[in-house]
């Protein structure tokens, strides 16, 4: 009798930390492919440098919080805080050394071969180049800067989060013991990084950074000091919200107290020059409470986010992708009714080949329509100048019942989402900040419209936040419905989010943190039923992370008993592939392309009565247990047929697609004879091709609000 199977053994899991910094990597490696036009290879790199940003702030620093408290627990694959912090630490500085190798070795000179220079030191540039820089230091720098010596009588003062700064070391001018004294300056964000400067080559582009520039005059500033040595420094600090919500009277103003704390956090990291002087790094190290192995020494500009500003230079657009124009959804007319639309048939939106201007109508329309009684809609993250925004609080004025959740925990969009949560109070609108303990993250909008035979609920069901900008960037699917069942779901969500009164059962929709667990391991142990049954079984999901260990060894159990599993992962993935007996049946695909796919589908063979289902949940504890999801049923034929289409084309992918492999490394398909397939160039190219020639390219139109949303 065979053994019974241990799925949750650590050596079958890997780590979440590791896992994210491996998705980092494949970041990078597209800023290293020679295939993609240079602009593009640094707007990777970049990426790559806000992604760790964020990384280190948020993960990292739980991980801290965690060994300064003592707390031992391992996690699912074996792992204390500790050991974690000591690995990340290990992988984070193998990235960085490949991202400056890439930046030193291949983009700076590919740059330069097509007349764009950026100064590596001011020692290279010309008679003239260096007088224009030390007048633009006089004339915009000088007058903005704020220099601070540190002494007996001034103490070390607060450098803020994620700031570039320069150190200097000074000594007072015609003293004959000489005492050296620290000084810092921040490099104001108020000014552009990458300045202009002339070219000595006609037609070239020739940029200087900005701290470059201060630097070199940085003794303008302390005009009775001798400057020793100056070099810039940033830090990153612990930016991770604690908010006990039971405590918080007003959980508004206690989002806003914390907000400001993330200028004090705990120093988390230190990025210094390569050649800094050790006296230098020595105060720094001292004065920021950090420890050696915190220590990051560069070689090369600190903080490479500014090469996104570099990617959008004018004159570059040999040396980047066309833009591409999101394509008119087929069955809806802009200008025209959307109900009447949606009445006919429910409508899959495949963004950003579709525009996401439907789905702005739909608010919009609502708003004007006086059959419209009411509107309920949850915002997670918006856009800056968001036109939903304006007609949510059009629809308040216009007398409407406007009820929004606005999920004021959606980090780094808290203050952003404070704004609207008060300009909408202010129009009338009845806004709910959501469950204590959970985020809702469920992107849902209902409209209440009242017809010839009676009330009719209209409802947009999305995998992506009501975000007009990033839903040009982001892959997402949407559908609207009108859906009768899945109308009073939806009304009964919101009457949970508002009233915490949970319905007895629902009719299509699965929520969590309650019944969604719960009905995945449901729909897998079927698939494994039928798999043991002797019939054909399969599941293909497509998702952000995967890192949820009840799950995880849900699928191991499933593969053993024979259920193919193909899995679309973009980010983390807990899960080894390839395991003898255990997930030797699974396959893991990450997608990392020009746009980023955001996009959930979970597809269940369930022998031959196909089920397909879309959300807003991926499959990770906090998803699963500590937010409020939806996910929804798509069961019309023609919607299911185009799902599938998006899952086979991605599943077939091998030239933007990494394949997760037996030894946990990721590597790109060999497409050597083989058709090549890029998912995302072949949408775009199907979203033009589904419209009539003089239809397929959809003019935007500017949604100007009836007042500043800012």
């Amino acid at each position: 009798m065979e053994k019974e199977k241990d799925y949750l053994r650590p050596e079958y899991y890997e780590n979440r930390e590791l896992s994210w910094l491996k998705f980092n990597h494949r970041v990078l490696n597209e800023g290293r492919d020679k295939n993609n036009p240079l602009l593009e290879r640094l707007k990777f790199v970049s990426i790559t440098s806000s992604n760790l940003d964020e990384f280190f702030m948020v993960r990292v620093a739980s991980l801290k919080d965690m060994v300064h408290a003592g707390y031992k627990k391992k996690d699912i694959a074996g792992m204390t805080a500790k050991e974690q912090l000591e690995a990340i630490n290990q992988d984070t500085r193998s990235l960085v050394e490949m991202q400056y190798s890439t930046y030193n070795r291949s983009l700076v000179p590919m740059l330069h071969n097509h007349g764009i220079e950026i100064v590596a030191a001011y020692e290279d540039l010309s008679q003239e180049q260096a007088e224009y820089a030390d007048r633009y230091f006089e004339e915009t720098v000088y007058p903005v800067l704020t220099p601070m010596a540190v002494d007996a009588s001034r103490p070390f003062p607060l450098i803020r989060n994620k700031s570039l700064n320069i150190a200097a070391l000074l000594t007072k001018k015609g003293e004959k013991k000489e005492e050296i004294e620290f000084a810092t300056v921040q490099v104001p964000s108020v000014l552009d990084r990458i300045v202009r400067i002339p070219s000595q080559k006609e037609g070239d582009q020739t940029f200087i950074l900005l701290e470059q520039i201060i630097e070199r005059n940085i003794h303008r500033l302390f005009l009775n000091y001798r400057v020793v040595c100056a070099y810039p420094y940033r830090i990153m600090r612990n930016a991770d919200l604690t908010i006990d919500e039971d405590e918080a009277e007003d959980l508004l103003q206690e989002i806003q107290k914390q907000l400001k704390k993330r200028q004090w956090g705990e120093v988390i990291r230190l990025e210094v020059e390569e050649k800094i002087d050790k006296r230098l790094l020595g105060i720094l190290k001292e004065e920021l409470h950090i420890a050696q192995e915190d220590i990051f020494k560069i070689n090369g500009p600190l903080d490479l986010t500014f090469l996104m500003k570099m990617y959008g230079i004018e004159g570059g657009d040999d040396l980047r992708y066309a833009p591409y124009q999101p394509q008119r959804v087929p069955q809806i007319t802009p200008g025209e009714d959307i109900f009447e639309a949606i009445r006919k048939e429910d409508i899959l939106l495949h963004h950003p080949y579709q525009t996401f201007d439907p789905v702005v109508d739909f608010i919009r329309q609502a708003s004007v329509d006086p059959d419209v009684l009411a509107i309920k809609q949850t915002l997670y993250r918006v856009s800056g100048n968001s036109p939903i925004i304006a007609s949510l609080a059009q629809a308040a004025e216009n007398g409407k019942q406007v009820s929004v959740l606005v999920e004021l925990k959606a980090r780094f969009d808290e203050e952003n989402n404070i704004v609207w949560a008060k300009k909408l109070e202010k129009a009338g609108c009845h806004v709910i900040y959501g469950l204590v303990g959970l985020k809702t993250h469920s992107k849902i909008a209902l409209v209440v419209r009242r017809e010839e035979d009676g009330i009719r609920r209209y409802v947009h069901l999305g995998t992506g936040n009501y975000n007009d900008s990033t839903a040009k960037l982001y892959t997402d699917l949407g559908m609207f419905t009108c859906s009768e069942a899945i109308g009073e779901d939806a009304t009964a969500v919101f009457n949970m989010l508002s009233g915490y009164s949970e319905p007895p059962s629902w009719n299509k929709l699965v929520v969590a943190p309650i019944w969604l667990r719960k009905r995945f391991l449901k729909l897998i142990r079927r698939e494994m039923k039928h798999a043991q049954a002797g019939r054909e079984a399969f599941i293909k999901a497509k998702m952000n992370s995967l890192c949820d260990q009840d799950v995880i060894a849900a699928l191991y159990e499933a593969s053993a008993a024979g259920v193919k599993i193909e899995l679309i992962v973009r980010g983390i993935c807990c899960l080894k592939a390839g395991i003898p007996g255990i997930s030797e049946h699974i396959t893991v695909h990450s997608i990392v392309g020009n746009f980023l796919e955001h996009s959930r589908i979970f597809w269940f063979h369930n022998d031959g009565q196909e089920e397909i289902y879309m959300g807003s949940a991926d499959w990770m504890p906090r998803n699963l247990d500590r937010r409020v999801e939806i996910m929804f049923p798509v069961e019309n034929e023609k919607l299911m047929e185009q799902i599938r289409h998006v899952m086979r084309t991605q599943l077939s992918d091998n030239t933007k697609a990494h394949i997760l492999q037996s030894n946990g490394k990721y590597e790109k398909v060999d497409k050597r004879g083989k058709k090549l397939v890029n998912s995302q160039e072949q949408f775009c190219q199907e979203a033009r091709k589904a419209l009539p020639p003089k239809m397929n390219v959809y003019q935007e139109r500017v949604f100007i609000p009836a007042e500043p949303v800012e």
